[in-house]
């Protein structure tokens, strides 16, 4: 007789199958090791001050632990992780993307208004109005400093005359001259003049770079280092803290107080010290981008580049593609599958590859091309110097690359045309010119638009080929960012953010959410244009 798990007295959720209750067992366990990673996550990126994406991971772990603990959530265990993805590599960094391009953030603005204080309290500088002189004096044991005072200090300086309280000669104990960075040694007040005879100028100089990397330490803590060949000098803390959050800056005798509408500690005659620190900007970065000339007429030149060589690219290899395909299709022609091989191998073969074998072959002195038109004609054009030829270059090295997707587009599309067409072409009297503008280009453009546009968007951010090919040059002359007459802008913004003096991830940022929202609005427009479902 049959019976269930409740007339067992069992729970009724409990299998009877101990695989399945393992199995369940080592998902929730394997759900609370995430959990408690995420949770690890937070608390890290907590303190270190990145509460951006604290919040990130403590979202995603509350999602996690609510998804798969409700039941009223179950459906939707199965469709968690890629949202969960999509919302870390897709949403996210699309938000922290924009968020930047509304402040000032930059190599010199990168670190919080406190760490930017602490390091400039951290700095120090030499007072080479209070010098010491010194001399080397060796024995069996080694070697040893004598030091004696021969400057006064400025009038400033109460710590420094504090510290030495009257000392004007200090000894170091015997010890070898090892070379080592940062490398401490204490000094002690000098009871008289030290016995035996000083090294030569010939020793000094031989252990200098040693010498150099000595800190001679005090017994009340003052820091003295090399400033010349014969003299040491106190190193003082250059900056002390005011009660208003201003900094004194004791060797230039100036107050910096720090202005948060830039994000630095500014002097009394208007210098910036950095580093800053970031801080909201508005609209800046968008306004410089259309504003400042020096920004507007590069980035528009590039503008019109990107959009003219992805609109190109697309042309050029849907033509060759279906020329191709179309050849392909002829049934006099032997061989196809011979031809069809030969023809695909280009997409076979790793983009970067190709792209570096045309570079050599485009080379200005050695390149084959250039020493075949050298023979022919005489002529060794400079491809990439000349941004007319540069971005000719460009374009048949694209073409070269993207054909062969174009080539398998249109042979699929064109062998799934009915026969029967043709055929009927055939009767009424219909050419080649009839059959290609009356039937084939009618029933393959259609399916083909939604790839073209995909093509297109692919082409309109394209950074491996200008990366590995011209690396954008020849540079634009004026420009005040890094700027190519090759560049299209995702390499642009590249640049800017991570290439050259100045790093501006904020500028950099607001360019990249232009080109989001560009290409989101074309691939809408067109999809739309084309009466496709969105």
């Amino acid at each position: 007789m049959y019976t269930t798990n409740a007339s067992r007295g069992l729970p009724r959720h409990r299998s009877r199958y101990p695989a399945e209750r393992y199995t369940r067992w080592a998902l929730r366990g394997l759900v609370a090791a995430l959990v408690l990673a995420l949770l690890w996550l937070v608390l890290a990126f907590h303190l270190n001050g990145q509460p951006i994406f604290a919040m990130l991971f403590l979202v995603l772990g509350a999602a996690l632990g609510a998804v798969f603990t409700r039941r009223r959530l179950m459906s939707h265990r199965y469709i968690f992780p890629a949202v969960a993805s999509m919302a870390l590599f897709v949403i996210f960094p699309l938000l922290y993307t924009i968020g930047i391009s509304f402040s000032n953030y930059s190599s010199s603005n990168l670190l919080s208004e406190e760490r930017v204080r602490a390091q400039l309290l951290s700095r120090t500088y030499q007072e080479e109005s209070a010098t010491f002189g010194f001399q080397l004096y060796g024995n069996d044991e080694g070697v040893q400093l004598y030091l004696a005072r021969e400057g006064e200090a400025d009038e400033r300086e109460a710590e420094l005359e504090a510290a030495l309280e009257g000392v004007s000669r200090f000894v170091t104990g015997p010890m070898p001259l090892a070379q080592g960075e940062g490398r401490h040694v204490a000094i002690q007040p000098a009871p008289g003049e030290p016995s035996g005879e000083a090294l030569p100028m010939r020793e000094v100089i031989a252990n200098r770079a040693a010498l150099q990397e000595l800190v001679l330490v005090t017994p009340e803590g003052l820091e003295l280092r090399m400033v010349g060949l014969r003299h040491f000098a106190p190193m003082l803390q250059r900056y002390a803290a005011r009660d208003d959050g201003s900094l004194y800056d004791r060797r230039d005798d100036r107050l910096l107080t720090p202005d948060h509408e830039t994000g630095f500690f500014v002097a009394d005659d208007g210098e910036r010290i950095t580093p800053g620190w970031p801080v909201a900007v508005g609209l800046d970065n968008y306004a410089r981008i259309f504003l400042d000339p020096d920004i507007r007429g590069p980035f528009l030149q590039i503008f019109v580049w990107t959009f003219a060589f992805a609109g190109l690219t697309v042309a050029f290899t849907l033509m060759a593609g279906f020329a191709l395909a179309s050849l392909l299709q002829w049934d006099q022609l032997r061989g196809k599958a011979l031809y069809r091989t030969l023809l695909i191998l280009p997409y076979a073969v790793p983009a970067f590859i190709s792209i570096l074998i045309f570079k050599g072959m485009f080379n200005q002195h050695f390149g084959e091309i250039n020493l075949i038109l050298d023979a022919l004609f005489g002529i060794r054009p400079g491809w990439f110097t000349d941004p007319w030829l540069a971005r000719t270059m460009l374009l048949v090295v694209n073409t070269w690359l993207g054909y062969p997707y174009m080539l398998l587009l249109c042979m699929g599309l064109i062998q799934s045309i009915p026969r029967d067409l043709y055929e009927a072409s055939a009767v009424d009297g219909g050419g080649p010119l009839t059959n290609l503008f009356r039937i084939t280009l009618p029933l393959i453009l259609k399916p083909l638009t939604p790839l073209l546009i995909a093509c297109f968007a692919f082409n309109f951010n394209n950074f491996v080929l200008i990366a590995l090919l011209t690396g954008g040059n020849p540079d634009i002359l004026g420009a005040s960012t890094p700027a190519g007459t090759t560049d299209l802008l995702v390499s642009y913004t590249y640049r800017i953010a991570f290439q050259d003096a100045g790093q501006n991830f904020g500028l950099a940022a607001a360019i990249a959410t232009l080109i989001f929202v560009l290409v989101a609005g074309l691939a809408l427009l067109n999809l739309r244009l084309a009466k496709v479902r969105v």
